[in-house]
């Protein structure tokens, strides 16, 4: 494993750590931002959950195995996640509705900046040596 499928695969670990603690810490705020009915049941979010670590695993896997295939559709949704700042810059002045706390925007704002520097990081290593390729 080189330091571009390091870089990838501890975002992963970190957004699914991250969603773990604001569901345990602040469940509200997942039952506003994926407008789940609020039934006193933790089975919608356990199921999302499971499902968002299957996806991230899949993603692994394939960050490992080095899929060229993967590479660019990690590559795409990280250089996308640029979009993720002017949205929550959007949400913060009124102009859009937002989906949850501040606190929550401006962590949605900054996840998107990292996940573009990592892009960037991507097509470094590209650039250097091919798809994975370490930047």
């Amino acid at each position: 494993m080189n330091r571009t499928q390091g870089l990838v695969i501890g975002f992963f670990a970190l957004a699914l750590i991250g969603f773990v603690a604001i569901l345990a810490l602040a469940p509200d705020v997942y039952l506003q931002t994926l407008r789940l009915p609020s039934s006193g049941s933790w089975m919608p979010e356990l199921a999302f959950l499971l499902a968002l670590m299957s996806f991230l695993v899949l993603l692994s896997i394939g960050t490992l195995r080095r899929w060229r295939w993967m590479f660019w559709l990690i590559l795409i949704a990280f250089l996308a996640g640029i979009l993720r700042l002017p949205a929550s810059l959007l949400e913060l002045t009124g102009v859009l509705h937002a989906a949850g706390p501040v606190w929550y925007t401006l962590l949605q704002a900054a996840i998107g900046v990292v996940q573009f520097l990592i892009g960037l990081a991507m097509i470094a290593g590209y650039r250097r040596s091919g798809p994975w390729g370490a930047f």
